[in-house]
C-alpha cells in the first residue's frame, strides 16, 4: 500500500477512537481548526469545479467530515461534562459570539441551526433528490444519442465508450449524493441533540458534582455549549453549501467566478440602471446621500469599465478574426480553397450594382428565386444557389454569367432605358441606341422612359433590364442544365424519390443500374430539354430495361418513348397541328447503314459528304419554317433518332429531333418538308 492509502486508513480509524478514547484540549484545538481549514477547503474546491463529476469523490468526503465532526462533538462534550473545559477553540467561540449576554449567544445559534437545517441541508437534499431522479430518466435518451452519433460515423467506438462512461459516472455521482445528503440532515438534528444534552447536563453536573452556583454554573457551560454549536455549525454550514453548489451546477461550463461575472455583468447598461435607483434612494428617501451616492458612483463607474472591456475585447476579437485571415491566406493550405468553383455565377459591372440593391429598388434576388422555382417546374431541375458578385474589371454596363467558372453568356444594359424588340417591321417614330438582345439574339433597340408608350403602341415587345437579366439567365440555365446534374445532385434527387417510393428505388439501385448510369441518362434527357420531373415514370422504365442494356443511350430512348404523352404536350398544343421536317428513307437508309458496333456500344460512322449535305439541307428546311414564323422539329424513325440527332446537335443544338413512337396517336402531324440524300 501507498503512504497516501496508510494515511487515509489511519484516519479514519483515528475518527473512531476519537469517539472512545479521551483527548486532550491541544490536540482537540488543533482538530477543531483542522476541520474548519477542511470544511473551507471543500467549498472552494466546489466553488471552482466546472461539473460534479470534477469532485466525484464529494458523496464520500461528506460522509466522512460529518463523521469527524460528530467525533468531534462527542470529544468535546466528554470534556465539557467532565473538566468544565473543552480548549481554547470552544471557549473562544463561544465568548466571541456570547459577548457577556448568554441570550443573545443562544438566540444567534438557534439562528445558525435554523439556517443550517431548513435553509442549506433541506434544499441542497431535494435538489440532489431531483438532480439523481431526472439524470436516471435520462440516460436512456442519451444512450440512443451515443449510438445515434456511432453509427452516423460523427464519433468513432473510443469515444462511444467514454460518453457511456460518463453518462454511468453522473448517474452514480447524483445517486450517491442523494443518499450522501441524509447524513448531512441527520448531523443538523444530532447539533440541536448534543447542544440540549451539554446545556442541561452542564448545569447538572456543575452545580452538583463541581459545586457550582446556578448563575456560575449557567454562565460557564453555556458559553461552552454555544462555543462547540459554533465549532461544529460552521464548517457544517460551509460543507452544506458546498453540497448545493455541487448539484446545482448541472447547465454551467466554467466555476462559480466565471459564471457570476460572465453573466451576472454581462450587461452593463443595467449597472447604470441599479446606480440611478439607489441615487433616487438617496434623494427621495429618509436614507442619507452619504450612504446611498458612494455606492451608486461605485456601480456606475463599474459598468463604465465593463463597457469599455467589452469594447476592447470586441476590436481585440475582430483583429484576431482578421489577423486568421491573413494568415489562413498566406498558409499553404489556403491554396486548396482556390479549387473551389460555384457552379453559376453572375458577374456585373459596378455600374450595375443597383441591380442587386434592395435599398435601391433592385430585385434581382427575388427574380433569381423565382428562376429556380421555374427551372424546378419545367425541367425538374433543383438548380444550384447561383453566387451573385461585382467584378471591377468588367465594363461599368456589362454582365457574365458563368457556369462552373467558364463564361457561357453576357450582355450589357443600360438602367435608365427599355429593350425594345421590333415586331417584325420598323416604326420610324420609335428610335433609340441600336443593341441585340442577349438571350435569343434578336435586333433590338435601347429606348428611354418617353419613347416607352410609343414603341408598346407601335407593337415593340418592350422589357425593363431586370428582366432581360432575368431572361437571359433561365435561357442558359436551362441550355446547360445538363451540366450542373452531377452525381451528387442526382443522389439528391434519388433520395427525395426514396421517401415515397423505397421500393422502387430500392430495386434499381445498385443492383441494376449505379448513380453514375442514371446521371448520364438524366442528363440526356435534359440536353434535349425533356423535364425530368417524372422521376418515377423515369425509374420504372429504366427498372424495366436496365436489367438488358446498361448503354444510357439506348436508356435514354426507351425513356422517352415512355415521357410520350409529355413530349407531346411539349411541342403540341391541344388540338393543334405539329408541323415537322420529316426525313426521307434514303437518309433513313444510309444512316442505319452507318452505324458501328463497338464495346462500349454503337455510334454513328458518316461519311463526312454526306454529313455536310445533311446539314445544308436541314438547315434550308429548318431557316424556312423560321421564317414563316414556325417552331422547326424534326421527325424519324425510333431507331436512327438518337443518331440523327448526334449528327445536327453540333450545329442545330437547339433543333428538337423526335421519333414517332415519342408521339401520342391522337396528335395530328403535318409534314412541311423532308430532308433526304
Amino acid at each position: 500500500m501507498k503512504t497516501k492509502d496508510i494515511a487515509v486508513l489511519a484516519g479514519i480509524i483515528g475518527i473512531v477512537l476519537m469517539m472512545i478514547l479521551p483527548i486532550p484540549t491541544w490536540l482537540l484545538d488543533m482538530l477543531l481548526v483542522i476541520n474548519i481549514s477542511l470544511a473551507l477547503m471543500i467549498l472552494l474546491v466546489a466553488m471552482n469545479s466546472k461539473e460534479a463529476l470534477q469532485f466525484s469523490i464529494f458523496p464520500a468526503l461528506l460522509l466522512i467530515t460529518t463523521l469527524f465532526r460528530l467525533a468531534l462533538n462527542i470529544s468535546t462534550t466528554k470534556l465539557i461534562l467532565g473538566q468544565g473545559n473543552a480548549g481554547s477553540v470552544v471557549a473562544t467561540f463561544g465568548s466571541w459570539i456570547a459577548g457577556g449576554q448568554i441570550a443573545i449567544g443562544f438566540i444567534v445559534f438557534l439562528i445558525l441551526v435554523v439556517v443550517q437545517f431548513i435553509v442549506i441541508t433541506k434544499g441542497s437534499e431535494r435538489v440532489a433528490e431531483v438532480a439523481a431522479r431526472f439524470t436516471l430518466d435520462a440516460m436512456p435518451g442519451k444512450q440512443m444519442s451515443i449510438d445515434a452519433d456511432l453509427n452516423a460515423g460523427l464519433i468513432n467506438e473510443q469515444q462511444a465508450r467514454e460518453r457511456r462512461s460518463k453518462i454511468e459516472r453522473e448517474a452514480d455521482f447524483y445517486g450517491a449524493m442523494d443518499g450522501a445528503s441524509k447524513f448531512v440532515k441527520g448531523d443538523a438534528i444530532a447539533s440541536i441533540i448534543i447542544l440540549l444534552i451539554n446545556l442541561i447536563g452542564g448545569f447538572i453536573i456543575g452545580m452538583t458534582v463541581h459545586g457550582l452556583a446556578f448563575a456560575d454554573a449557567l454562565s460557564t457551560y453555556s458559553v461552552l455549549t454555544i462555543g462547540d454549536g459554533l465549532v461544529s455549525q460552521i464548517p457544517a454550514l460551509l460543507i452544506s453549501t458546498a453540497a448545493g453548489l455541487i448539484v446545482t451546477r448541472a447547465s454551467s461550463e466554467g466555476n462559480l467566478a466565471d459564471d457570476i461575472t460572465g453573466q451576472l455583468f454581462t450587461y452593463p447598461t443595467l449597472l447604470y440602471i441599479v446606480a440611478f435607483v439607489i441615487a433616487m434612494l438617496g434623494f427621495f428617501t429618509p436614507i442619507h446621500i452619504i450612504t446611498t451616492l458612494p455606492l451608486a458612483g461605485l456601480l456606475a463607474f463599474s459598468g463604465w469599465r465593463m463597457q469599455n472591456n467589452l469594447n476592447q475585447k470586441q476590436v481585440a476579437e475582430e483583429q484576431m478574426e482578421e489577423e486568421q485571415q491573413i494568415e489562413e491566406v498566406r498558409s499553404p493550405e489556403s491554396v486548396i480553397n482556390l479549387l473551389q468553383v460555384d457552379p453559376i455565377e453572375f458577374e456585373f459591372g459596378y455600374g450595375l450594382i443597383p441591380l442587386a440593391d434592395n435599398q435601391q429598388g433592385g430585385d434581382l434576388l427575388d427574380r433569381i428565386i423565382m428562376i429556380r422555382r421555374q427551372c424546378a417546374l419545367e425541367l425538374g431541375l433543383v438548380v444550384p444557389v447561383i453566387r451573385i458578385r461585382d467584378n471591377i474589371q468588367l465594363r461599368p454596363n456589362e454582365y457574365v454569367i458563368k457556369i462552373k467558372g467558364n463564361v457561357v453568356g453576357g450582355g450589357e444594359l443600360l438602367l435608365n432605358h427599355y429593350l425594345a424588340m421590333s415586331p417584325g417591321y420598323e416604326e420610324e417614330s420609335v428610335t433609340g441606341i441600336e443593341t441585340t438582345e442577349p438571350a435569343f439574339g434578336l435586333p433590338a433597340l435601347w429606348i428611354d422612359e418617353v419613347t416607352k408608350d410609343r414603341a408598346e403602341l407601335a407593337g415593340y415587345t418592350v422589357v425593363d433590364p431586370p428582366s432581360v437579366v432575368a431572361t437571359h439567365l433561365t435561357e442558359l440555365i436551362k441550355k446547360h442544365a445538363h451540366e450542373l446534374l452531377g452525381r451528387q445532385e442526382t443522389k439528391a434527387l434519388v433520395d427525395n424519390l426514396r421517401e415515397n417510393y423505397a421500393a422502387l428505388v430500392d430495386e434499381l439501385i445498385p443492383s441494376v443500374l449505379s448513380i453514375g448510369d442514371i446521371q448520364k441518362v438524366l442528363a440526356k434527357l435534359l440536353r434535349e430539354k425533356v423535364s425530368i420531373r417524372d422521376m418515377v415514370t423515369i425509374f420504372e422504365t429504366l427498372a424495366d430495361y436496365g436489367t438488358y442494356t446498361k448503354d444510357p443511350d439506348v436508356l435514354t430512348e426507351y425513356v422517352r418513348q415512355s415521357l410520350s404523352r409529355q413530349i407531346t404536350q411539349q411541342f403540341s398544343q391541344k388540338g393543334e397541328t405539329l408541323r415537322v421536317i420529316t426525313v426521307g428513307p434514303g437518309l433513313e437508309k444510309k444512316i442505319a447503314e452507318s452505324v458501328q458496333q463497338s464495346d462500349q456500344g454503337s455510334y454513328l460512322a458518316l461519311d463526312p459528304a454526306s454529313t455536310q449535305s445533311v446539314y445544308q439541307k436541314l438547315t434550308e428546311q429548318v431557316n424556312r419554317l423560321i421564317q414563316s414564323g414556325q417552331q422547326p422539329v424534326v421527325l424519324t424513325s425510333p431507331t436512327i433518332r438518337m443518331y440523327l440527332r448526334q449528327v445536327i446537335e453540333r450545329t442545330m443544338q437547339d433543333i428538337p429531333v423526335l421519333s414517332y413512337s415519342e408521339l401520342e396517336p391522337n396528335v395530328e402531324i403535318q409534314s412541311v418538308g423532308v430532308v433526304n440524300l
